[in-house]
């Protein structure tokens, strides 16, 4: 519910600070990132976190545009990506993939992930299952390869060993359309799941 929360930055679709800190106790938060880090950062930062093909001209024109006045809300900095996208993808805001970027590597979500899935699978007994959700391509790839290494057996000289997590799903689990219709935002959810051997 924190993405709701215009004081957490998380939205550009409502005027807030360029925060996007899930923990406020943590000391980076995205406008530093935006108006502090180098152009090439911010746009490695795009392309691996949000999958962007724009990301050289975007992180370009962010450069240009903070040495004018500090980047210091949300609605500022997608004035400045909607700039540099003249056609929108679908139903897509041209600034939904940098702000996913952000915040992805503001709360280091692709590393708490890893780590979150990697001690649940160490914790759950024999036959204990485990069940992910993700909500974009990055999130999904880590789940599916996490759970395919887990699952596969290890061979030890001419021995096969039992590997730790037998797969459940093969294919990711998603939404209905009626589900869709009730609560859009399961729209891209894909839920994977296995279980502890």
């Amino acid at each position: 519910m924190q993405l709701d929360q215009e004081q957490k930055g998380f939205s550009f679709l409502k005027e807030g600070p360029l925060d996007m800190r899930m923990n406020p106790t943590i000391e980076l938060d995205a406008e530093t990132i935006i108006n502090e880090w180098s152009e090439k950062t911010l746009g490695d930062i795009f392309l691996r976190y949000g999958e962007e093909p724009k990301w050289k001209i975007i992180s370009k024109a962010i450069v240009e545009a903070r040495r004018k006045i500090r980047i210091r809300t949300t609605t500022q900095l997608a004035d400045v990506i909607s700039s540099c996208r003249s056609k929108v993808r679908g139903k897509l805001h041209p600034a939904t993939l940098v702000f996913q970027a952000l915040r992805i590597c503001v709360n280091k979500e692709l590393d708490v992930l890893q780590s979150a899935i990697n001690q649940s699978m160490k914790l759950l007994e024999s036959h204990g299952k485990i069940g992910v959700i993700s909500f974009h391509s990055l999130e999904d790839r880590i789940v599916k390869n996490m759970f395919r290494e887990a699952s596969t057996p290890i061979r030890e000289g001419k021995e096969k060993l039992i590997p730790m997590m037998k797969l459940l799903t093969k294919k990711p689990i998603v939404p209905t359309l009626a589900e869709i219709r009730k609560n859009v935002r399961s729209r891209s959810a894909k839920m994977r799941f296995a279980e502890k051997n």
